[in-house]
Order: structure tokens, then sequence, then C-alpha cells
């Protein structure tokens, strides 16, 4: 017997990975967008809406586009962003102003929701791919010994790499993270630096989580690597808990500032 559910107009197989309804567990799988109103380089970022939608709904509506995800919610720590949510349709859950991170927002938003896996999305990523979503669901789906994962892509030039403000991720032989960092990893010793760029993985600051780990990492103080490199996925790394990786191709940069906001409005007007 097949059964369905439908989420974002979409039929998905519960078979797909052998789960079946009734009597029997059911995967569920959340996403969840943290959303911090204020930015120190960007104030308000989430609810700028010079497209004709808030930057937070374009998120919302790329990860609507997913199959896998059963529920979306966003995880807010202002009334406005709560206001935003709801005046486009999306569930919106109020957590506490003192969270360091997007993860601790999480963690806050989903203790009390009964799921396995959840899925962390950020408000300025507009420009996600559905079918990278859903890449990194079936990373946990498909292998229940895992409590971690993320995405890779290739870098486009040698610039990329050693821009600091892009994370490069060196995994093994069996796609599991080894490290992250901002420098040039791996350094390439007879090119002084940087070698081929075929030689380096960019880090797609998406995660998914069975919840058990997730709540335990955020119970966790952060951890020495986390802290110099400011990187909160080492925490898992340096308390021994692996983070499987698939590697996509569509690659897209997080709004961090004015400038890159000015540039995404501009994409969006040629798309009419």
């Amino acid at each position: 017997m097949q059964v369905n559910f439908r989420h974002s107009g979409q039929l998905v197989s519960l078979l797909t990975y052998g789960i079946t309804y009734k009597g029997i567990d059911i995967v569920k799988v959340l996403a969840c967008i943290p959303a911090r109103y204020e930015s120190t380089r960007f104030p308000g970022k989430v609810l700028a809406n010079d497209t004709g939608k808030f930057l937070i709904q374009h998120s919302y509506e790329q990860i609507c586009q997913a199959s896998l995800p059963e529920k979306i919610i966003i995880a807010a720590d202002d009334k406005k962003i709560a206001d935003a949510a709801k005046s486009f349709g999306a569930e919106c859950v109020m957590t506490s102003t003192e969270h360091e991170s997007g993860t601790d927002r999480i963690a806050e938003a989903v203790k009390d929701i009964d799921v396995e896996i959840i899925i962390n999305l950020q408000a300025d990523e507009p420009e996600i791919n559905p079918d990278d979503i859903d890449t990194l669901c079936k990373l946990l789906l498909d292998n229940p010994d895992c409590s971690m994962a993320t995405l890779t892509a290739d870098f486009k030039n040698a610039e990329q790499i050693a821009d600091a403000n892009i994370v490069k991720v060196v995994v093994d032989n069996n796609n599991k993270a080894i490290y992250f960092s901002r420098s040039v990893i791996p350094y390439n010793r007879d090119a002084s630096g940087v070698g081929s760029v075929k030689q380096y993985l960019r880090h797609i600051g998406i995660y998914a989580y069975r919840k058990e780990l997730l709540l335990k990492l955020t119970s966790m103080p952060q951890s020495p690597l986390e802290k110099i490199e400011k990187l909160e996925q080492l925490r898992a790394l340096e308390n021994g808990f692996a983070i499987l990786t698939a590697k996509v191709n569509h690659t897209c940069d997080g709004i961090d500032t004015p400038e890159q906001y000015a540039e995404f409005v501009k994409r969006q007007k040629q798309k009419i």
C-alpha cells in the first residue's frame, strides 16, 4: 500500500524512504527559518521589501517549493517579523531576543514539537534551490545512523577560495566533514596557497539535524575552534559528532549588506 501526503501542491510518496502510515513510524521533517530583526551590517534586512515581498518571504517561498519538509516555521525575535509572516501566511514562533545564534533560536522553537529531523535554513538566502533542500533532507532520511548533515559545492574561481567570508570544507572518502574553515583548506604548498580550483569545496550553510542532536549541541558551551573561526558547526566536530555532506551544483550567496540586497532586487526585477 502506498500512502501519499500533499505539501506545497506536490505529492510525495512516503514509501520512498520506507515510511508507512498508521501504526508505523512516519519520519517527520520540519524546516525552520531563524529570523533576527537586528543585523549589524543591515538592520531589519529580513523585512526589506523593495521587490514587493519581504526578504524572508522570498526565502520562505523557496522552501515551500521543496517536496520533503512537512512543516515550515519561522522562529522570530521581534513582533514585526511575526506580523510580516502572518501577512504572507507563514507560521511563526516567537523566541528569546538573547540567542547568540540561529541554531539556538531554532532549538527553542522546536523543543516541544514532535519532530525527528529539523532543517536549518537562513532567512537571508532568498535564492536557495528547493531541490538542494530535498537533497539535504535525503541525507538523514537515507542514513539513519547519521544525525547531522550539510551541503557543499564547487568553487567558481580562486578569488572565492581566498575570501575569508566564504567557508571552505574538507571531507573524507565517505563524504563526512573533516574540518570547516575561513582559511584556505587544503593549503597547497606547491602553489603557495591556492592550487587548482577543483581541489576545494565550498560550504553551503544549511543544515539538517536530528532533534536529539540539535538539543544536545545547543546545550553545550561554544568550543575553542568554534570561537576562533566563528563557525558553530565546529562545535559538532569538536565533540565527536559526524557531519555528512552532499555536493550540489547550485550556489547562492546570502544577503548580508544593503549592496548585496540591491543586486538581488535587480535580479528579481529582471525576471518580471
